[in-house]
């Protein structure tokens, strides 16, 4: 299996998933909402059997916010992990900042994604082999080397929350946005400066952005300084920080 191939795969999926979407209205969907208080949608639920359908083979594993935990995941050298649709709050909401996220991990480490984000018409595929397309189109994250005059972006829910006020008196402008693997979707399209959240995010959440930030000439980390892994038995990350490989330093300097 090449590098292609994935890559094949991964917007063979994505373009399935298109086709779901279009049979669903944003702001015109019912919703119901889960354990944790997260909404859930028919939407969320058609996207994921699509993924399903589409990207694992024998032996390669399965992690999906929206399928039950498979723990023989753990003991696969391939793993797919993947959100349907991330930022469902917006996507009931009827607000255009959500996307659908596929990472393919090896080990512990995503090699390649997709982010389709329906809304702004774009699919980002790529891969740490190949380089990162942005509708067929190569593109790589923003070269930058300084905090002054950036824009990064947030979240939503995090900003309305408070978390972002230390940032008040920072030499950089903030952008709510929702859904964060559409944020590092744009970061590693070059449509965007960086994103951080420094609240806890599932892997889901971000495997398909770290892959493609990375393949696109980017940094990605956790706050904490600790490795980066993925397709673990906990999946819960403490944070994350993409940004292009020049800011990696000044972002960790100035967060210090």
């Amino acid at each position: 299996m090449s590098r292609a191939d994935d890559l094949e795969r991964i917007g063979e999926a994505l373009r399935r998933a298109a086709d779901v979407l279009a049979r669903f209205t944003p702001g015109e969907i019912a919703y119901r909402v889960k354990s944790k208080g997260d909404p859930v949608t028919e939407a969320d639920e058609a996207v994921d059997a699509a993924l399903r359908s589409t990207l694992p083979l024998p032996g390669e594993g399965w992690l999906s916010e929206e399928t039950a935990d498979d723990p023989s995941r753990l003991d696969c050298a391939r793993t797919w992990i993947v959100d349907p649709l991330d930022g469902t709050k917006e996507f009931v909401r009827g607000i255009p900042e959500w996307c659908v996220s596929v990472g393919l991990v090896e080990g512990d480490q995503p090699v390649a994604g997709g982010i389709l984000v329906p809304s702004r018409g774009l699919t980002i595929l790529g891969s740490l082999d190949t380089g990162v397309t942005v509708n067929g189109e190569p593109a790589r994250v923003r070269e930058l080397d300084g905090l002054d005059g950036i824009t990064v972006l947030a979240s939503r829910s995090e900003v309305k929350r408070g978390r972002w006020e230390r940032f008040s008196s920072a030499p950089f402008a903030i952008e709510p946005l929702g859904s964060v693997a559409y944020k590092m979707g744009l970061v590693a399209a070059g449509l965007a400066d960086a994103t951080w959240t420094l609240v806890p995010k599932n892997e889901w959440d971000v495997a398909g952005g770290t892959a493609l930030v990375r393949a696109a000439g980017g940094a990605v980390w956790r706050p904490d300084g600790e490795p980066l892994k993925f397709n673990q038995p906990k999946t819960l990350l403490p944070g994350l920080l993409a940004t292009p490989a020049g800011l990696e330093q000044p972002v960790r300097d100035y967060l210090a």
